[in-house]
C-alpha cells in the first residue's frame, strides 16, 4: 500500500465529507476510495471512521490521525515546493512555545501581521515560563530568553531585550535607595527560578564594561512573571527585569529606576527549533517575521 497516497485519499474523505466526492476529487473509482480506507485501518490495527448510510464520523484516533496526516501532507507541499519555480504555500499547523512577558507584551500584539501574510497557517501558541520537551509535545519551535542550557536543538539568535533595576517606593522608605553595588547586601530581592531548581537567578551588572554576577539575598522567590512582578510592586525587594515588563509602573511612579550608573546587560532571546537537515518553510518564515519583529522595536 502506498501510505503517502493513502493518507491523501483519506484527508479527502474527511474534507469532502463522502467516499463519493472524494473520489471524484481525487479522479479515482469509488470502490478504489473505499478499499483504500479498509487497507489503512487494516494497517493502523484500528477504525478510524464510523459509517452510516447517511454520514461518515471520526474515531477518536481517526481525528488524532486526521490532524497528523493534514500536518504531514503540508509540509511534504511546502518542501516541493520551495524546490520548485513557484512560491511555497505554506500551510498547516505551526505550534510555538514562548515566555509570558513575550508573548503577552511583545509576539501575541504583532502576531495578526503574521496571520495576514501567512493565513493558511494555522497558530497554536504556548505561553508559560516553564521547560517543555519540544518532540513529546509536537513543538515546532521555541522562544527562550537568556542563556540556553546545553541541548541537542539549534538555537538562533533573534536579538535583545533592555533590562532594568528598580524597586518600589514603599521598599525605598524601608531600607533606603542603593547608591552602588557594595551597598547590595544590606538589601534584599525579588529572585526568580526556573523550573523545580530553586535555585535562584543571578543578578547581572555592567561595571567598566564588564559583566559583573551577583546573588542577592531573597525577600521573596517565584517562578511565575505574573507573580515576579507583583511581588516588587507590593515591595518584597529589589527587581531586576525586562524594561517592556515593568514599563507602565515605571511611567505611573510604582516602580522606580535604581543603580542606573550599572546598567544591566540586555537579555538575550533565541529561537529553537529541533535539528533537522532541512528546517519546513513555515518554522522558517516565522523565525524571519519575529526577526523583523525585534528589529522593528529596536530590541535587536
Amino acid at each position: 500500500m502506498d501510505v503517502f497516497h493513502a493518507m491523501q485519499v483519506f484527508v479527502s474523505v474527511i474534507e469532502t465529507g463522502s467516499f463519493t466526492k472524494a473520489a471524484q476529487a481525487l479522479h479515482l473509482h469509488r470502490p478504489a476510495v473505499s478499499k483504500t480506507i479498509q487497507l489503512l485501518e487494516q494497517q493502523l490495527g484500528g477504525r478510524l471512521l464510523n459509517r452510516t448510510t447517511r454520514q461518515l464520523s471520526l474515531t477518536p484516533e481517526g481525528e488524532a490521525f486526521h490532524e497528523r496526516c493534514k500536518t504531514i501532507l503540508a509540509e511534504v507541499d511546502e518542501t516541493m515546493a520551495s524546490f520548485g519555480n513557484r512560491p511555497a504555500r505554506l500551510a498547516g499547523r505551526l505550534r510555538v512555545d514562548m515566555p509570558v512577558t513575550l508573548a503577552r507584551l511583545l509576539i501575541i500584539p504583532a502576531l495578526m501581521d503574521f496571520q495576514q501574510q501567512y493565513p493558511d497557517i494555522e497558530l497554536t501558541i504556548g505561553a508559560s515560563d516553564k521547560p517543555i520537551d519540544m518532540l513529546s509535545e509536537g513543538v515546532d519551535c521555541v522562544v527562550r530568553m537568556g542563556a540556553l542550557e546545553d541541548s541537542s536543538l539549534i538555537a538562533s539568535g533573534i536579538g535583545y531585550l533592555p533590562m532594568v533595576t528598580c524597586a518600589a517606593p514603599s521598599y525605598l522608605q524601608r531600607f533606603g535607595t542603593p547608591q552602588s553595588l557594595g551597598d547590595l547586601p544590606q538589601h534584599q530581592a525579588v529572585n526568580y527560578f526556573s523550573g523545580s531548581n530553586p535555585r535562584p537567578i543571578e543578578w547581572l551588572f555592567t561595571v567598566d564594561g564588564q559583566t559583573t554576577a551577583m546573588r542577592l539575598k531573597s525577600g521573596i522567590r517565584v517562578n511565575d512573571t505574573e507573580a515576579f512582578i507583583a511581588s516588587a510592586l507590593a515591595g518584597f525587594g529589589l527587581l531586576q527585569a525586562l524594561e517592556i515588563s515593568v514599563h507602565e509602573h515605571l511611567q505611573n511612579g510604582s516602580l522606580l529606576r535604581v543603580l542606573e550608573e550599572f546598567p544591566v546587560p540586555a537579555k538575550r532571546v533565541s529561537i529553537l527549533y529541533p535539528h533537522r537537515d532541512l528546517l519546513p518553510p513555515k518554522v522558517e518564515a516565522f523565525v524571519q517575521w519575529l526577526k523583523g519583529l525585534m528589529l522593528a522595536h529596536r530590541l535587536s
